[in-house]
């Protein structure tokens, strides 16, 4: 539903593997049922190795040293400022295991509550673990740029169409919870922007996706659009336990509202 309804129409999915901290899929299948009545809306992919060998040796070698972490939302508590101090404390500490407890585990990643990340000190956001912007292919062995960055990073989502509401605006940060640098983003923007390769589809079609290689997209559209992903090869990176597919989960969870 998130990459064909209408009040997202004219929102830039950016580049982004289908993973969470916990699990991921193997493969993803693309299906076309009928591509937008009025124009836009395609599929687009790059290659994660190729990513990885065109970025500057220097700027690689400092995003892998220092990971990343993930912000997946955005909740704002400014009428908490009104309390006395003690008490604005307990509500803070009470808000942050309302939302781990109730948020979190419908998704099913790991999050860490977080409170003035971006400088707003009555903003909670919920934050992945830090993470590798790289990773090996866990068949070939061969190192790819798997890495949400083009897709979650707001210096890239604020200068391209984007209809995310601030609820669901994400960021992407060093795994110190430091900015990283507007020109660094820059440079991963230009390099994954450069291997884009956009797919035209015709009902009927299907494209086939190794995800651990893969990163997808989707562009903007107008028009009535039916297109579907499935994701299939489920593996878990940290915890067995769950049964519950990845699915669409990024998607939903970085393209909606909560």
């Amino acid at each position: 539903e998130e990459v064909n309804k209408e009040s997202l129409s004219k929102h830039y999915i950016g580049l982004h593997n289908e993973s969470t901290f916990k699990k991921t899929a193997k493969a993803g299948a693309f299906v076309c049922f009928k591509p937008a009545t009025g124009w836009g809306g395609e599929f687009f992919i790059a290659d994660g190795e190729a990513i990885f060998r065109d970025l500057d040796p220097e700027v690689l070698r400092e995003i892998m040293r220092r990971k990343v972490r993930i912000s997946v939302s955005n909740l704002d508590f400014d009428v908490l400022d009104k309390l006395p101090p003690p008490q604005k404390e307990a509500a803070m500490r009470k808000l942050e295991q309302m939302v781990a407890d109730g948020v979190a585990p419908k998704f099913d990643m790991d999050l860490e509550m977080l409170w003035g990340t971006d400088g707003r000190a009555m903003r909670l956001q919920a934050v992945q673990n830090a993470q590798s912007p790289v990773n090996r292919h866990p068949a070939t062995g061969r190192p790819a740029w798997f890495c949400n960055l083009h897709n979650q990073a707001r210096f890239l989502r604020e200068r391209r169409p984007c209809g995310t509401p601030e609820v669901g605006m994400t960021d992407i940060y060093f795994g110190d919870l430091s900015l990283i640098p507007g020109e660094m983003l820059q440079h991963i923007n230009e390099v994954s922007e450069k291997n884009i390769v956009t797919v035209p589809m015709q009902p009927g079609e299907v494209l086939l996706c190794d995800n651990y290689r893969v990163l997808h997209g989707r562009d903007i559209f107008d028009g009535d659009r039916l297109h579907a992903v499935s994701w299939f090869g489920d593996e878990k990176l940290q915890d067995d336990s769950a049964a519950n597919k990845p699915g669409d989960l990024l998607n939903v969870v970085l393209n909606s509202a909560f």
